[in-house]
């Protein structure tokens, strides 16, 4: 099987430069640094003729295999080195050549073959210190140097790969948790419907039957069933646009939603902050102490909205119970304007790293950006954990 295939590739989605052009400047970057150690030599004249220049070249040139052909490439600089100083060309130290390879075999997951080769160009060089062959070429690179060379090489090559690969599984998580929250959107967004469509039905059904008996309940029938109607279509335009905005890639770490059901607590059906108070009175059955107050006009909420809110309070509760070790909690919300401010804060222990790092907050926060709206948590100036969100009442149509 050709050594390609066995090189596994990770694309960094935030790269935008060509990788070609970056083999072909580490390769010409290599080709130089050779060429003026060998300019440099005080005898230079005696030992670096076009053959000694023409290697310098061929360690820059080997340097363009390290995608395709890493193991080979380090290899073949390996021998490349032992030929430069058979033809005992101006000293150029027995690691300084490999650098590029040993790297670049080790940014391409064949760290064995740069630990490898790095140890066979010490070993050589070593034994030729220790025997005194070739001292006036060798003498000026000892064992220190050479180490260091190619660990500092091999090390940088593997952190560059770790890093790398960190990124793209960052990226790839943070679309997997992207998707699964426009998932759970979506299926907010079909409670709304459903429910939209349910009096719809209702009232249609009163209206014929009222046609002809008594036209004032038709005509008040007819008006709910057009008020839930254009209701509907609004939400659902505006919702399938967010569905299918771009995945935002910077997004943080991964994990549970606000919306998944958590381990040991009841499952309350989502009904938009109608359904907050049957979330305290779970809450207070615990011992806990619960103040809600809610000063939002009825249907000034869209659903999707009316739904995040809920879903922020659920968790907010959920991470006081688990984390806070707290014995109060307010929750508060109230419309300002075009916004809905909704505020949960607890006398508890403030932001832990249970409960910064948890993964229901990240969640929260990318529900509520996907809505156009923003969230702050953190330690209250006046002891325990907030929870601040920002909403707007209507998705925009």
């Amino acid at each position: 099987m050709p050594e390609q295939s066995e090189v596994p590739r990770t694309v960094d989605p935030r790269v935008t430069v060509d990788p070609r052009v970056t083999d072909v400047a580490l390769a010409i970057a290599m080709a130089l640094v050779v060429a003026v150690v060998i300019a440099a030599d005080p005898d230079a004249p005696a030992h670096a003729g076009p053959g000694a220049y023409l290697f310098a070249v061929g360690f820059g040139a080997l340097v363009l295999l390290r995608r395709r052909i890493p193991r080979t490439m380090v290899v073949l600089t390996v021998l490349g080195v032992f030929a430069y100083y058979t033809f005992q060309f101006a000293p150029i130290g027995m690691a300084l050549p490999a650098v590029a390879a040993l790297y670049s075999a080790a940014e391409m997951r064949r760290t064995g073959w740069a630990i490898g080769g790095g140890a066979v160009l010490v070993a050589v060089a070593t034994y030729y210190r220790v025997t005194g062959t070739a001292e006036e070429y060798l003498a000026p690179y000892d064992l220190v140097t050479n180490l260091a060379l190619v660990a500092a090489a091999i090390a940088l090559g593997v952190a560059v790969r770790l890093s790398r690969e960190a990124r793209v599984h960052e990226a790839h998580e943070a679309e997997q948790r992207l998707q699964a929250e426009r998932l759970r959107i979506a299926r907010d967004l079909h409670d709304v419907v459903g429910h939209n469509l349910s009096v719809i039905a209702l009232h249609s059904g009163v209206a014929a039957e009222a046609v002809g008996r008594d036209d004032d309940a038709a005509r008040g029938a007819l008006h709910h069933v057009r008020e839930a109607t254009s209701g509907t279509l609004r939400e659902l335009r505006s919702t399938v646009r967010v569905l299918r905005a771009p995945l935002d890639a910077t997004a943080g770490p991964a994990g549970r939603g606000p919306g998944a059901p958590d381990a040991g607590s009841p499952e309350v059906t989502p009904t938009g902050l109608a359904g907050v108070e049957a979330l305290a009175r779970s809450a207070r059955a615990t011992g806990l102490s619960v103040e809600v107050t809610l000063d939002v006009p009825p249907g000034s909420l869209d659903g999707s909205i009316d739904a995040a809110a809920y879903r922020i309070v659920q968790e907010s509760l959920t991470n006081v119970l688990r984390h806070a070790d707290a014995s109060r909690v307010t929750v508060s919300a109230r419309v300002t304007g075009a916004r809905l401010a909704l505020r949960v804060s607890d006398d508890g222990r403030g932001a832990g790293p249970d409960l910064v790092a948890g993964s229901g907050l990240s969640g929260m926060r990318e529900r509520v950006a996907l809505l156009g709206g923003t969230l702050s948590v953190g330690d209250d100036p006046d002891g325990g954990f907030l929870v601040d969100a920002d909403l707007p009442l209507r998705l925009e149509g």
